[in-house]
This record gives structure tokens, C-alpha cells and sequence, in this order.
């Protein structure tokens, strides 16, 4: 969805960033990244090839349910929105990346890792809750028939012709983002000399990462302020996700199963160990 894909790419560059950091903490050329580190023209790769045609495809085909229903054909949009929506799906997840690198090298490695995870709630979020509460039924919603009835059906969603084309995004998005990204992660544990998860291991960490932190959280933070409103709900929300977020939480209980410290949020790394 165009409201929710800026989030959703800098998550996927955040995952590959945090993948990358641990196989290769510094970048090619001089400590930049740039399309001579592999890990980033990769990243930029399946931003460009994968992820972003997938946007456009669902704009063009489901424009009411790509907008969340704010246009109901391709012809309501102006050029220059399209054009956007198109770039930022890129330009989104390297940002991700670019800044989880940075963090990494700084020595903020456990900040480094939650960018993923921070990018996977603020997209939950706006499928939850949207704007104005409506988020879910929005989603719920196919066609914008079905959004101007209200109705909530979850049975004829599924089996719909958004979901059965989401089905088939899926089946080409995830595979290829999970290999790669738990390859990165095993390749930096090999190099270390760590005896780390396995690739089965990393891939259900991942998972958890993206749907139990990102998606539980948003969907906990979505019902607390259609419950409470904005007055009570957002402290509310504040404090769930300091709790969930904290080193000791739930975020730094999955942060230690893929090996990283949250208690050293921040460590020197001298040059001689820089790399490992």
C-alpha cells in the first residue's frame, strides 16, 4: 500500500544492513557504501527488481485498495505521486540500510538491529490503525465497493483477487529476502568464529522480528488508542513500547538470539576488530 511501503522498504534495507554489518562491519571503499560493496548493490538490487515493481504492479492493478481507498483508479493519481511512490520504494530501503550500517560502525549495535523492527511497526501501525482508526477495515476491504459498505469480510478478502496476487508476491518477495539476509547473518558468525543459529533458526528469528515485535506491537498500540482515544492512548502507547523495546524486553530478548548485546548498547571497535 503506498501509505505503508516508505516503512516497509526501510525495514527490508534495515534487515539487510544489520545482515551485512555482521558478515562485513566495514563497508568497501574507504568505509563507504556504494555499489562496489557487494552487500549494498544487493540490497539496491532487490529493492529495484523485486520489491518496487511489486508496488507499482498493485497500484496499477488495485488502485483503491493499494491507496487504502483514498483513489479508486489509476487515473485519479497524478504522474508525479506514481513517480514517488516508485522512487521511495527504493530510496526508503537504502536509506535503512545506510543508516543501520552507520549505527552498526558507531558502535550502536543493538539501535543498529531495532531499525528493522521500528520499520516493521510503523507499517503495521498504518495498516491497523491508518489515520483515523480505519486501517484494518481498509485492508479488509478489496475493492472500494467493499469499503463504501463497511462491511468486514474477512472470508471474501482471502479469497479475492488482491489476496491471490498478494499470495503470489509473497512466494516471490520472502524466499529470496530470507536466504539472503540469514546467508549474511551465518556468514558474519563464521567469520567470527561464533557458533550461531542456523539458517532455519534465523529465518523464524527474522519472522518474530517482523510479525511478533512489529506487528504484535502495532496491533497492541492500535487497540489501546481506539480504546482509550488520544489522550489516554497515547501515553499508553508510549509506555508499551518503551516496555517492548527496552534491552531487557521482548526487542532485546530476540536482539540476543541472533547474538548481539543489548546490555552494550554502545562499545568502542578498534581497528584491529573492526572487522570481525
Amino acid at each position: 500500500m503506498v501509505q505503508v511501503d516508505v516503512f516497509w522498504s526501510y525495514a527490508i534495507g534495515a534487515g539487510f544492513g544489520v545482515a551485512a554489518a555482521r558478515a562485513a562491519p566495514v563497508p568497501a571503499e574507504g568505509g563507504r557504501a556504494g555499489l562496489a560493496d557487494r552487500y549494498f548493490s544487493t540490497t539496491v538490487l532487490y529493492l529495484a527488481c523485486l520489491f518496487g515493481p511489486s508496488g507499482i504492479w498493485l497500484l496499477w492493478r488495485f488502485t483503491g485498495w493499494e491507496t487504502m481507498h483514498a483513489a479508486t483508479a489509476a487515473a485519479d493519481l497524478p504522474p508525479w505521486l506514481v513517480a514517488g511512490f516508485a522512487i521511495t520504494n527504493v530510496t526508503q530501503g537504502v536509506a535503512g540500510y545506510l543508516a543501520t550500517r552507520a549505527l552498526w560502525r558507531a558502535g550502536h549495535r543493538y539501535l543498529a538491529w531495532l531499525q528493522m523492527p521500528l520499520g516493521y511497526l510503523a507499517m503495521f501501525f498504518v495498516l491497523a490503525f491508518g489515520w483515523d482508526g480505519t486501517g484494518y477495515r481498509r485492508f479488509f476491504a478489496p475493492t472500494p465497493d467493499a469499503w463504501r459498505a463497511r462491511s468486514l469480510d474477512l472470508a471474501a478478502f482471502l479469497t479475492s483477487d488482491v489476496a491471490i496476487t498478494l499470495y503470489a508476491m509473497g512466494v516471490v518477495l520472502l524466499p529470496p529476502l530470507l536466504w539472503i539476509q540469514s546467508s549474511w547473518w551465518i556468514r558474519g558468525y563464521r567469520s567470527a568464529g561464533v557458533d550461531g543459529p542456523g539458517r532455519a533458526r534465523l529465518i523464524v528469528l527474522g519472522l518474530a522480528t517482523a510479525l511478533g515485535l512489529g506487528l504484535g506491537s502495532a496491533a497492541v498500540a492500535a487497540v489501546l488508542l481506539s480504546r482509550l482515544g488520544l489522550p489516554l492512548g497515547v501515553p499508553a502507547v508510549a509506555l508499551l513500547l518503551a516496555g517492548v523495546l527496552h534491552p531487557r524486553g521482548p526487542a532485546g530478548r530476540l536482539a540476543a538470539a541472533f547474538h548481539l548485546d543489548p546490555a552494550a548498547e554502545r562499545h568502542p571497535l578498534p581497528a584491529a576488530t573492526a572487522a570481525a
